[in-house]
């Protein structure tokens, strides 16, 4: 995932609440949830704090089929108004909130569902006005559909930070 996120961003941090993180990613930021236990939603309100005012990709640890060129494509999209954008893939159009790119504008409405109770990155993507949802069409050109969001549990967050289309 680094790989990826290095071609689609400026700066990489990492979001990662053990206390070993440091160890497994020399050289990089690592930030903790300021609050922990409240799931993924959480570690993106820390993405967006830790960005101060810039987009964010977020992608979760466990994706290591997604590549930069996917990455850059929906940082385009963000940057240009989109408040979210989101891969929604398959028959039951799954969405990949955990490996999307948020704007700025994200933050308040993150702020707000964390103080509802919500805890669902999914939920960000059902009340965010402006979400571009990138469809199998699309999705195809990156990567086999069945293994491109394929998932291993429990293992830190990425985060790339906006910056300049190359």
């Amino acid at each position: 995932m680094l790989r990826a996120l290095r071609g689609a961003t400026d700066e990489q941090i990492v979001v990662a609440n053990d206390a070993r993180a440091s160890e497994w990613f020399p050289g990089f930021r690592v930030v903790p949830d300021e609050e922990q236990g409240l799931g993924p939603l959480a570690g993106i309100r820390t993405a967006l704090e830790a960005a101060d005012g810039a987009s964010v990709i977020v992608v979760a640890w466990d994706m290591p089929y997604v590549e930069a060129p996917l990455l850059r494509g929906m940082r385009a999209l963000c940057d240009i108004g989109a408040d979210a954008v989101v891969p929604e893939h398959g028959a039951g159009q799954v969405l990949e909130p955990l490996c999307a790119c948020y704007a700025a504008s994200a933050l308040p409405v993150v702020r707000e569902l964390l103080a509802n109770g919500e805890r669902r990155a999914s939920a960000l993507i059902e009340v965010l006005p402006t979400v571009v949802r990138i469809p199998d069409r699309l999705l195809e050109s990156h990567g086999e559909l069945d293994k491109l969001f394929a998932s291993v549990d429990d293992l830190p967050t990425l985060i790339g930070l906006g910056g300049q289309m190359p």
